[in-house]
């Protein structure tokens, strides 16, 4: 299962994918803005490139586990593109994916790299 995750935020928007095999993670590319018109419309590109089976949307929960003003946010967005977009689309916890991400450098923004911890995670519960 090819998988594409997105770790949304209204500036910018990082985003991984998987092998098709549903087993390794890797950061994609930053979206600007994805809101707006063109920021959407480069996000759908990128899922009409990639032709994922599932979009895993990270959900930026508090750290007690509710929902705060990003979460309402994110699942706002989430209404959007499932407007838009024919492929499904699950949440995921995304709790602390930036903080690791942070810690593990590289030349792929910081964005697509927590993109790919929230896949990454993802992606080893599904087998484990």
């Amino acid at each position: 299962m090819k998988v594409l995750a997105l770790d949304y935020g209204t500036a910018r928007t990082g985003i991984a994918v998987s092998d098709p095999a549903g087993e390794l993670a890797r950061p994609l590319e930053v979206v600007e803005r994805v809101g707006a018109k063109p920021g959407m419309e480069r996000l759908l590109a990128i899922v009409a490139e990639h032709e994922p089976d599932l979009l895993l949307l990270g959900l930026p929960v508090l750290p007690d586990g509710t929902r705060g003003e990003q979460a309402n946010a994110t699942l706002a967005f989430a209404g959007r593109l499932k407007a838009v977009c024919g492929v499904p689309i699950e949440m995921e916890d995304e709790r602390f994916t930036s903080r690791i991400a942070e810690t593990k450098g590289g030349a792929a923004a910081l964005d697509a790299r927590a993109a790919a911890e929230l896949l990454q995670g993802w992606l080893d519960r599904r087998r484990g």
